[in-house]
């Protein structure tokens, strides 16, 4: 624990219900990722949908699960695919990042997909995995496939909201999660592999690849996975395998260190709430959603105005 940090508990708010456990035999995704292992899922990419309710994806088995009233869960959409990230376009239709499919187009009413961007420069991608759409509607999405340390050629993309694709990084050990700094000038990236979130400017002034920074440095676990800024600018990051959150201020100074109970995959993290500092926490080992409001949580944890 770093010293006077304080450390509070997440409360488990709900889990993914029994009779939507998976029961067949593992498939590829399982049993290259967790050799070995059954599961009955593995939850990431929440996202609050325009009705309010929080939608996730069961990556190994296609499924994205609306949870209304965080308790009631359902099965809102179901293909043949790997989601990962989820983010909802102006227009109500909700992008997902799949592994195997590039981005998709989902339109949750009439139940149907389709594809929005599947390759760059005539290739397919390795394999995406979260996205973030900034304030003038492009989407940023992070293509990892198999990088680490030992191949750092995971990439970060841009998609224009013209259609045009731009490859922003190419070197990233495992790019994961992707989020804005609250005055929309910063992204912050997650290179899981490399244990670190990265940060560079959303609209460089350079041609060609952009400057981008060491920001933080995390320890032990796998790395940091999901990111997610509120409206004061606190940034968090769910620490995958480590069973924690870190929430820091908007100087990368550490305020609070969250614990999750249920399980340590700590996938992805999402804020909500009437304050918008209710920070929602996917644990994918227990298949829980997990909630701890930054308002109670003691005056170390509120970032400076």
């Amino acid at each position: 624990m770093i010293h006077g940090l304080p450390e509070v508990a997440a409360a488990v708010a709900t889990r993914l219900p029994d009779d939507l456990h998976h029961r067949g035999p593992a498939n590829d995704w399982v049993r290259m990722t967790r050799p070995g292992a059954t599961l009955h899922s593995f939850l990431e990419g929440p996202v609050f949908g325009p009705d309010g309710a929080l939608y996730l994806a069961d990556v190994p088995y296609g499924r994205i699960f609306r949870v209304a009233g965080l308790s009631d869960w359902a099965v809102a959409f179901a293909y043949e695919g790997e989601p990962h990230g989820l983010a909802f376009a102006e227009d109500g239709s909700l992008i997902v990042a799949d592994y195997r499919q590039g981005l998709l187009r989902v339109d949750l009413g009439s139940g149907s997909a389709r594809p929005l961007c599947t390759r760059f420069n005539t290739e397919a991608f390795r394999g995406v995995s979260d996205l973030a759409i900034d304030a003038e509607g492009d989407v940023w999405f992070t293509d990892p496939g198999r990088s680490s340390l030992t191949d750092p050629t995971g990439r970060l993309f841009r998609l224009r909201r013209d259609g045009a694709l731009d490859c922003v990084l190419a070197n990233v050990p495992y790019p994961n999660g992707v989020a804005f700094s609250d005055d929309g000038a910063h992204v912050f990236l997650a290179a899981t592999r490399a244990n670190a979130v990265w940060r560079l400017l959303r609209n460089a002034p350079e041609r060609g690849t952009p400057m981008c920074g060491l920001y933080l440095q995390l320890s032990g676990g796998l790395g940091p996975d999901g990111l997610a800024v509120s409206r004061q600018g606190e940034l968090a990051v769910a620490h995958a395998q480590a069973g924690q959150v870190w929430v820091f201020d908007r100087f990368g100074e550490p305020l609070l260190r969250i614990r999750t109970p249920s399980g340590r995959w700590t996938t992805a993290v999402r804020f909500g709430g009437a304050n918008g500092r209710t920070l929602h926490i996917v644990e994918a080992q227990a298949g829980a959603l997990l909630v701890c409001d930054l308002e109670r949580v003691g005056p170390g944890a509120a970032a400076a105005p």
